[in-house]
């Protein structure tokens, strides 16, 4: 049932502990499940977050466990409101993208096409592959989901090789996370050894296919890439969208590279984005998503960087990261 509410491992625990032993203090909790402070409260800020504990008014060590019963109507409620703005959301994201067409379209007199839109993983595969059989010069892509699976790398080994070899320029930015992917990390390897070019940064905005610089490859929806797909054409749009790939091109890390995060007085590119995400409002799991990363990483990240702001919350370690201008920090 645990898994269910969102809490599974050690936090199902502590959940039960709590729930078994109401109104005790925060070290007869820490005793009874034998964790550190720092990753007591790491669990106990996830269990917040999920509505499943609370502080009693005024009392800053003492902890109430929420039912079960009532936990999960306020996780189908709030699951609710997710679903509905992520609609609207790409609702607007698929308005947005054609006012823009259509604004360029009448500035050039009518020279750029509509969008053509391809609906279902099999059109999508099949309209890129056609893009790719007639691309001259240029490839550059954003992939965005972290450590790719070892079908899909397979299935498009023969299709990169064939580009490689006919001169083409690819050029592809991961996430940070797939460095902790071997098989990953191996076939980005093996495209380098082909002269493909392939860096890392700590987020991508969204999923991007750029061909020739003349045709771009947008999902529909950002978090189902494989739903539906946008292809857009048209100089004014295909500039900004090479601007985009140009400029996070500029601050990425080749893939051969290592970031010099040695200064333990700094975050890393990962944490600063981290506490970005955060600072925005986002929830574990979003950030998990966003950085390429399980949502039990990404809780465990919370917890590293709140040890290192000298934090006990995430709304503490929000406000010291400010102070000390982390949260401006730009991963370079």
């Amino acid at each position: 049932m645990f898994d269910v509410l969102g809490i599974e491992g050690e936090t199902a625990t502590i959940y039960r502990t709590v729930l078994s032993n109401p109104n005790k203090g925060f070290e007869e909790i820490r005793e009874m499940t034998g964790l550190s402070e720092t990753v007591l409260r790491a669990h106990l800020d996830r269990l917040s977050e999920l509505s499943l504990v609370r502080l009693p008014p005024g009392d800053s060590r003492t902890f109430r466990a929420v039912g079960p019963e009532v936990a999960m109507k306020l996780l189908l409620a709030r699951q609710e409101a997710r679903l509905a703005a992520e609609k609207k959301r790409t609702e607007d994201v698929r308005l947005a993208v054609e006012s823009m067409v259509a604004e360029f379209a009448q500035r050039s007199g009518g020279a750029v096409s509509a969008i053509e839109q391809a609906t279902g993983i099999d059109e999508i595969r099949d309209r890129i592959s056609l893009l790719c059989h007639e691309v001259r010069t240029e490839v550059m892509a954003f992939a965005p989901s972290g450590a790719q699976t070892v079908e899909n790398m397979e299935a498009a080994r023969p299709q990169d090789l064939e580009l490689l070899e006919r001169g083409v320029r690819m050029r592809t930015l991961y996430l940070d996370s797939l460095r902790n992917s071997h098989p990953t990390v191996a076939y980005a390897t093996w495209l380098t050894s082909r002269g493909g070019q392939v860096r890392t940064v700590p987020t991508l905005p969204v999923r991007l296919l750029i061909v020739d610089r003349e045709t771009a490859v947008i999902p529909m929806d950002a978090e189902s890439s494989a739903d539906g797909a946008l292809f857009l054409k048209g100089k004014g749009i295909l500039a900004a969208l090479c601007e985009l790939f140009d400029s996070v091109w500029q601050r990425a890390v080749p893939l051969g590279d290592v970031r010099d995060e040695t200064d333990v007085h700094r975050p890393s590119a990962v944490e600063a984005e981290y506490l970005r995400l955060l600072s925005d409002g986002h929830t574990d799991e979003v950030i998990a998503r966003r950085l390429g990363v399980s949502p039990r990483t990404a809780r465990r990240m919370a917890a590293e960087v709140m040890e290192k702001l000298g934090a006990r919350s995430r709304f503490q370690a929000g406000v010291k990261a400010a102070q000390r201008g982390w949260l401006t920090v730009v991963g370079v």
